[in-house]
């Protein structure tokens, strides 16, 4: 079987650094840092009290006022994210054939503050159940998605990856393969978080996963930094059309880049943990290669997972030294979370969108905050530190892995006609 070219047409990014894409691109490639003091609820008896929230967003200003209460703040990134990559794709929807259309979305956690909201409401009555209608439809994982093909009637494939912080890239995994076996002519893809709540934090605080360096938020994200110490909570949504080569070059659409191939595995290890010596880092990187049919010699970067957590990173970097070898050492290798925190599910969809407007533009954003090397990694690898480097990219891999201990990596490269 011949299996299809998948490109990518429409992008879109709701982030702690920009609400869309040229402002998320401005902030990356100027090393701008999301992280801030938390304004949602009190925080001050918190172990963290900081966190990379959106800045200046209003959903009001996107979606139908009715429509915005009926969604949680996941879905409501959910459809702004992807109103602007739909519109940058450019559909001529009276042509456009809507049975051939999907979506797959991603979301770790789905519509946490929802829960919390309903869950508080009630343990503080008298016991009388007191629901809101929409309780259900709001928090649910895959209504983000149900809620995309129902604004566009897009009724080809429809569901939501839940993989952890490995979500979205899941999402875009699966979509690129439906396109590729011919299941699909576009798919809507990316996914969405909105775990900045008090269960939200509470929970990652209780399990000392999150940063706490309240004094200095903006340079508390410390990817590969020998004094890291947690990563920052997140939230945004990225968004992608991917399409079918003919069919978007029938309709004469922008392509930014292809999609190469993508990798799963399994660390098989610990709920939390990765695996000390990377196996299913290492694993994920050689699946995408070999889906790819590509060596690693052709790799120019890495967008890594880099949460800055002091196992994870170690892991990571020893797994890319396995998989490259030598090769390491001249690639151009990143931590976008040092500016955007840790999106958990949607941290794969704009990490993406870094990959290909690194391929677009020749710029790999940086790693900021960066002070102090850590003896456990090799300070020869460069993590392209708190300066972003132009460079001629021609194909970048953007790795994800989730609690759990999923894996997933996606490979994007320039398109070759």
């Amino acid at each position: 079987m011949v299996l299809r070219r998948v490109v990518v047409t429409g992008l879109g990014a709701l982030t702690p650094i920009g609400n869309n894409i040229e402002e998320y691109w401005n902030g990356l490639i100027n090393g701008v840092s999301g992280a801030a003091p938390i304004t949602y609820f009190d925080a001050s008896k918190f172990k963290t009290q900081f966190a990379c929230e959106l800045k200046n967003f209003n959903a009001e200003d996107f979606l139908d006022r009715k429509e915005a209460r009926k969604m949680d703040r996941y879905a409501q990134y959910a459809m702004v994210s992807s109103d602007e990559a739909v519109l940058d794709a450019g559909f001529n929807f009276e042509k456009l054939d809507k049975d051939r259309v999907g979506v797959i979305w991603g979301s770790g956690i789905g519509g946490l503050e929802t829960f919390q909201i309903e869950m508080l409401n009630f343990a503080a009555g008298d016991g009388t159940p007191k629901f809101n209608p929409f309780f259900i439809p709001k928090m649910i994982s895959d209504i983000a998605g149900g809620h995309i093909s129902i604004k566009y009637g897009f009724r080809g494939p429809n569901f939501t990856t839940v993989s952890a912080c490995a979500s979205s890239t899941n999402a875009i995994i699966d979509a690129f393969n439906y396109i590729r076996l011919g299941h699909a002519d576009a798919m809507v893809t990316g996914g969405s978080e909105a775990a900045v709540t008090i269960a939200g934090m509470g929970g990652f605080n209780a399990m000392h996963a999150l940063s706490t360096r309240n004094d200095d938020p903006k340079t508390a994200s410390r990817p590969m930094d020998k004094d890291r110490d947690g990563f920052i909570l997140g939230e945004g949504a990225g968004a992608l059309v991917l399409e079918e080569y003919e069919h978007a070059v029938a309709r004469g659409a922008k392509i930014y880049c292809e999609v190469g191939g993508g990798g799963m595995s399994a660390d098989a290890y610990h709920i939390t943990a990765p695996h000390p010596e990377g196996l299913g880092a290492k694993n994920v990187m050689l699946n995408c290669l070999r889906d790819a049919g590509l060596q690693a010699t052709d790799v120019d970067g890495v967008n890594m997972h880099g949460t800055s957590t002091p196992l994870g990173d170690m892991a990571e970097s020893k797994a890319i030294l396995h998989v490259f070898g030598e090769h390491a050492y001249t690639m151009n290798l990143n931590s976008t979370k040092s500016m955007t925190g840790h999106l958990l599910g949607a941290a794969g969809a704009v990490e993406t969108i870094s990959s290909i407007l690194s391929l677009k533009h020749g710029i790999v954003p940086p790693t900021i905050n960066h002070f102090t090397d850590d003896e456990n990694i090799d300070s020869k690898l460069n993590f392209t530190f708190n300066k972003a480097q132009k460079r001629d990219m021609n194909v970048v891999m953007s790795n994800t892995f989730g609690f759990g201990g999923h894996n997933a990596c996606v490979l994007v490269k320039k398109l070759e006609i």
